[in-house]
């Protein structure tokens, strides 16, 4: 096995044994699962940059250098091909997305293996070892020894290449679309995980490249403190546009986080009936059975058949949440009833609802807390908890996901406040030793307190 760092600054030298160079970087396709290394780049004399092709020139290589199969006069020079990269210009230390463990990495140096007369790249290293290998192989060496003597081991932290992504590529010519092909198979969920490790700019990157379902979910996903600075580094049209596509519950908890302008910025830009939801969900308090709730829900009229409601659900757009329960209104709009949809497929279509619905309800009032609402939805063991107003009438509904959310909201702040104090004790721990260590010192190298 050979590293990227080994082989940086070693001479490069003609059949006759001349040196006419050092080596300065290795190029690569992308296009291959391990791909081989197409062309070197080497300075020559005055420190002028060369590139010739690596299969048609190259005899042997090692660690200590490359032998070429033709005298110097012979060789024809080449040029970056637009599919090929540049390893140290255009890899080392940059941040990948390690795509198995869902983690931004930066690269400390590049695997390489030989494979006959070809070399190819196996990945990167990721760890401390890169590091040090970097700084000067025998600090590797004497570092990894060291650690064994104290029965410590330093393994190498390889990411083979096949499970990298790049990003913050400066190449025109390098394109990210086969790139992010891949972050778009993962979950929403790992995207969003992968998202809140970017800085800003990387961030943007990886959004141009997902479609507006996947951009949207993704965004669901992030936490919350993520959301709105992600919003706020979005240009107008693109930030209208993915809040117009969330859960307008989603949405709302978003554009609170935003100034107002902006906030009124974008929601003149959206359509009316998406901005009309988030509006009245602005209306409610934050942390509020009405914050959290969402209007996305599905009902019919108590005169309504099964059959009708059937029918209702089947129009349902794609992108519309999970439907569990068909919600039942009077005339006047007020929440009588409930059907589960287990009880729409047992009952016949000619059924009106009045006649299979649910009617013993457990309903919380907007301005209830989301800690009341929450602690009711799983003493209750529900989906989802109707909130009405103080007519019956049905406002929005409170998922189980937001009440696990509302939970782990709290917990996350109970936990931080903890880990503040934790800090707060280890440090005046800490600077009380110091102290007490310096008086004893002091103490031994006989200094008088007067």
């Amino acid at each position: 096995m050979l590293y990227l760092s080994q082989m940086l600054g070693k001479p490069v030298v003609d059949c006759t044994g001349e040196k006419i160079g050092t080596v300065s970087d290795l190029a690569i396709s992308t296009g291959e699962v391990f791909p081989r290394i197409t062309s070197l780049a080497f300075q020559g004399p005055g420190k002028i940059p060369f590139m010739i092709s690596w299969r048609k020139y190259v005899d042997e290589f090692d660690d200590d250098g490359l032998t070429l199969q033709v005298e110097a006069h012979d060789i024809r020079f080449s040029y970056l091909q637009p599919d090929e990269v540049l390893l140290a210009r255009d890899l080392m230390n940059r941040q990948i997305v390690d795509t198995q463990g869902l983690k931004v990495v930066r690269v400390n140096d590049l695997k390489l293996s030989v494979s006959g007369s070809q070399l190819r790249l196996l990945g990167a290293e990721v760890g401390v070892r890169g590091i040090l290998r970097g700084l000067a192989p025998w600090i590797e060496r004497s570092v990894v020894s060291v650690a064994k003597v104290f029965g410590k081991k330093i393994d190498e932290q390889i990411i083979a290449w096949n499970y990298m992504d790049l990003l913050d590529r400066d190449l025109s010519e390098v394109q990210l679309s086969v790139t992010h092909k891949r972050l778009d198979e993962l979950h929403p969920a790992d995207v969003a995980d992968i998202l809140e490790q970017l800085d800003p700019q990387q961030r943007a990157n990886v959004f141009e490249h997902l479609d507006d379902a996947q951009a949207t979910e993704a965004i669901s996903e992030m936490e919350d403190e993520y959301q709105s600075d992600f919003i706020e580094s979005l240009d107008n049209k693109q930030a209208a546009n993915v809040l117009g596509n969330m859960d307008p519950d989603d949405a709302a908890d978003i554009v609170r986080d935003l100034s107002y302008e902006r906030a009124e910025t974008l929601l003149r830009l959206m359509g009316v009936e998406d901005a009309t939801e988030i509006r009245r969900l602005l209306g409610y308090k934050d942390g509020t059975a009405g914050g959290m709730m969402t209007t996305q829900f599905v009902s019919v009229a108590d005169t309504d058949t099964v059959g009708h409601a059937i029918e209702v659900l089947r129009e349902l757009p794609e992108d519309h949440p999970s439907v569990h329960f068909v919600y039942v209104l009077d005339e006047y709009d007020k929440l009588v009833g409930v059907c589960s949809l287990r009880t729409l497929v047992l009952t016949d279509d000619k059924t009106p609802m009045s006649k299979c619905m649910y009617d013993d309800l457990i309903t919380a009032t907007p301005d209830e807390t989301e800690e009341d609402v929450s602690a009711d939805i799983f003493k209750y063991d529900l989906t989802a908890m109707p909130v009405v107003d103080e007519h019956g009438t049905l406002l929005g509904i409170v998922t189980v996901d937001d009440a696990w959310d509302a939970i782990e909201d709290d917990v996350s702040s109970d936990k931080t406040k903890t880990s503040v104090w934790k800090w707060v004790g280890i440090a005046t721990g800490a600077v009380i030793f110091l102290i007490l260590y310096t008086l004893v010192v002091l103490q031994i190298a006989g200094f008088h307190w007067r």
